[in-house]
């Protein structure tokens, strides 16, 4: 098997999430590091990281919070200084040896146009709210495989959460690289079912290009 195509979940794999929940805790008037915590225990909890909002309101609304947010002028924000230090050279690296770069995660429609805005090295980038599903749902992989242009055997998974990315993209059939970055990529790297389940567990993107080259060598 040969890859050709290499499909790059968003937050905590290109994008930082740490000023998105920073966002979230100014907006709810509590401390930053309380919100933090909260996502933290979620995740070692294997829950969603929308739970830890819950944990702070329990009847909170988070769609109509989103859209207050929006209309205050205080919504999503992205640009350079979210991404990670490795993203640009990675991908650009991965294009010039050949490889199709396809960005796809669960992030909303606004995501998506702030993601193209930042003029990245890939030739498709779209989100679970434009698509109209979301991982881990096999419609998500579905999408990620047309956008792929490759076959599933031939299309690398990269991200960080272990139901999200590595598992679901696993039972989609393509081969999968678990990150070992943020609070999921960390905590669940060294799992047992990660690892059975994960092609690779790397530790920055730029690994991806080793993974890449070694394929090409006799």
């Amino acid at each position: 098997m040969k890859t050709k195509t290499i499909v790059f979940d968003i937050g905590e794999t290109l994008v930082r999430d740490d000023l998105y929940w920073a966002s979230w805790a100014d907006w709810l008037r509590v401390p930053r590091h309380t919100l933090s915590a909260l996502v933290g225990s979620v995740t070692a909890q294997g829950l969603d990281n929308a739970e830890a909002l819950r944990l702070l309101r329990p009847d909170i609304d988070i769609a109509a919070e989103y859209a207050a947010r929006e209309a205050a002028g205080r919504g999503e924000h992205l640009d350079e200084s979210d991404l990670y230090d490795d993203v640009r050279p990675t991908l650009g690296a991965l294009r010039d040896l050949g490889m199709r770069v396809v960005i796809a995660g669960n992030q909303t429609v606004k995501a998506g146009s702030l993601l193209r805005d930042l003029d990245l090295p890939a030739d498709f980038i779209a989100t679970s709210g434009e698509w109209g599903c979301a991982k881990p749902a096999p419609e998500f992989f579905a999408r990620v495989l047309g956008a792929s242009q490759a076959r599933a055997r031939d299309t690398i998974y990269v991200g960080d959460h272990p139901m999200n990315d590595t598992f679901s993209a696993h039972a989609a059939g393509l081969r999968t690289a678990h990150l070992r970055r943020g609070p999921w990529g960390h905590l669940w790297a060294d799992d047992l079912q990660v690892r059975k389940t994960a092609d690779w567990v790397v530790d920055s993107l730029t690994d991806l290009i080793t993974v890449v080259n070694e394929q090409s060598t006799p």
